[in-house]
């Protein structure tokens, strides 16, 4: 996938920012000097026999059991390697932009995004970036917007598990991603 031509065809005001190897979207944040809550993670989900691309900031966790639940489906689970290679073959794996749309992959984006005035993300590799307004990025991917993560500084330290009092309806495992 070929972000800058994507964005070029829609008619979209980004920039490409290169920076060092990064191995993780908070490591990204860092490179780029720019907050962990403004750097969209992008990680493919598997909910058999379908996948699902869930769009979050980088400082926060994948609440699973509450996003399955909020999708009315009875499995949901980190995509292989193997199968992000197959749905994403131009991106280096754990470097996805977040455009499922464009490899018939449905988007949803944590509604903690949402407010912010630009992303930035990963651009299909670990050594480039891109910058764009959030609002250009929903109008082109479409996403279904839920509330599915869990911010890193409200979980208990080491543990995964959110803080006594947050989010009580669902105290469940949280995912550990990128």
């Amino acid at each position: 996938m070929d972000v800058s031509q994507l964005l070029t065809h829609e008619h979209v005001d980004f920039s490409i920012i290169p920076h060092p190897r990064t191995e993780t979207t908070q490591h990204l944040a860092e490179e780029v000097h720019v907050s962990g809550d403004h750097v969209a993670k992008s990680v493919l989900l598997r909910a058999p026999p379908n996948f699902l691309l869930a769009v979050l900031p980088a400082s926060y966790r994948i609440d699973l059991p509450r996003l399955r639940k909020q999708l009315g489906v009875r499995e949901l689970e980190l995509a292989t390697e193997t199968e992000v290679s197959d749905k994403f073959p131009e991106c280096e794996v754990g470097a996805l932009p977040p455009f499922g749309s464009q490899v018939g992959v449905p988007s949803v984006v944590d509604r903690s995004l949402t407010d912010k005035e630009q992303i930035v993300f990963d651009a299909g590799s670990h050594t480039q970036a891109v910058r764009m307004r959030y609002a250009d990025f929903e109008r082109i991917e479409q996403p279904q917007v839920l509330e599915f993560a869990l911010h890193f500084h409200k979980l208990l330290p080491g543990s995964g598990r959110p803080t006594a009092g947050h989010r009580p309806d669902d105290p469940a495992t949280v995912a550990r991603t990128r």
